[in-house]
């Protein structure tokens, strides 16, 4: 497919990122990515707010209910799922639509990652063993590369382990290590990014109402149901619509506190989100949702 092209829509959660994205698919005949780290959980289907079957208009998603709430992904998913969606798309002769608020994942498929070595099991095993003293493979690790693992906090077992295996695999240090490997893009062609620019009191109108609309489909329904089947130790369980509701079952919170505090730290996540994007994509197109969807579509 000669005349493939691919497109990236970004902006805060609740700004109308979906529904936008599924009707340029429509129009240029393209596939869509997500690039979400909630819709790629099956069973979470209400507090990721991902859009529903009848919302996703007969487009194909890629990126949404790959794997379970249990089960762990990297940014590495994101970049597999990226060249599967590009692939069969071009199989299909469409184009891709890249679209989430997850934007880290965006930039790393633009900016690339560095290639990690295999991981033998002797290393598999050293590591495991310096793990039943987490604080302790910290500190052996800052004492390595202070550097490096000042951007780590002491409780991140995942990433802890992933620089124990990468040093004893390699005998480097994560500093040398990526200075040594430096990352690939995993787009090299230009890729336009466009971003929805909304105002911020009316963004905090939609997420007060996207709010109020996940907890009458269900929402407290569904985190029990996850709570009950995977208890709360996975990562997602932390997330925000999940952690809030938990508390309100541990009488932190009442129903209309619950409430509240999803809006508040959905917010929260919101300016994070703005933030980011403004400092990542200079060369972003940033409208307003209807000037934005005029010009798309």
């Amino acid at each position: 497919m000669n005349n493939f092209q691919q497109l990236a829509i970004i902006g805060s959660t609740a700004s109308g990122k979906s529904a936008l994205a599924v009707k340029v698919a429509q129009k240029i005949n393209a596939n869509i990515l997500s690039l979400d780290s909630l819709s790629i959980y099956k069973e979470i289907d209400i507090a990721s707010a991902k859009p529903t079957i009848e919302e996703r208009k007969g487009i194909i998603h890629f990126g949404v209910d790959i794997i379970t709430p249990n089960e762990a992904f990297d940014v590495t998913t994101f970049i597999e799922l990226y060249q599967e969606a590009r692939y069969k798309s071009i199989q299909e002769e469409r184009n891709l639509i890249i679209v989430g608020g997850t934007s880290f994942y965006l930039k790393t498929l633009i900016e690339g990652i560095s290639p990690l070595p295999k991981i033998s099991n002797t290393t598999q095993q050293k590591s495991n063993e310096y793990l039943q003293d987490l604080e302790s493979a910290y500190r052996f690790l800052y004492s390595l590369d202070k550097s490096y693992m000042s951007r780590i906090k002491p409780e991140d077992r995942y990433r802890i382990e992933k620089m124990l295996n990468l040093y004893f695999e390699t005998d480097m240090t994560p500093s040398n290590y990526f200075r040594t490997n430096p990352p690939k893009p995993i787009i090299d062609e230009k890729l336009d990014i466009y971003e929805i620019n909304i105002e911020r009191e009316l963004l905090r109108r939609r997420i007060k109402k996207r709010t109020l609309t996940m907890i009458q489909m269900g929402l407290i329904d569904e985190v029990k149901m996850l709570e009950q089947r995977y208890t709360r130790e996975p990562n997602c369980m932390k997330s925000i619509g999940i952690k809030e509701v938990l508390k309100y079952f541990d009488g932190e919170y009442t129903k209309e506190e619950m409430q509240e505090w999803i809006t508040i730290h959905t917010a929260q996540l919101a300016k994070r989100q703005r933030t980011f994007n403004k400092s990542q994509f200079k060369s972003r197109v940033s409208l307003p949702l209807n000037e934005l969807e005029r010009s798309l579509l």
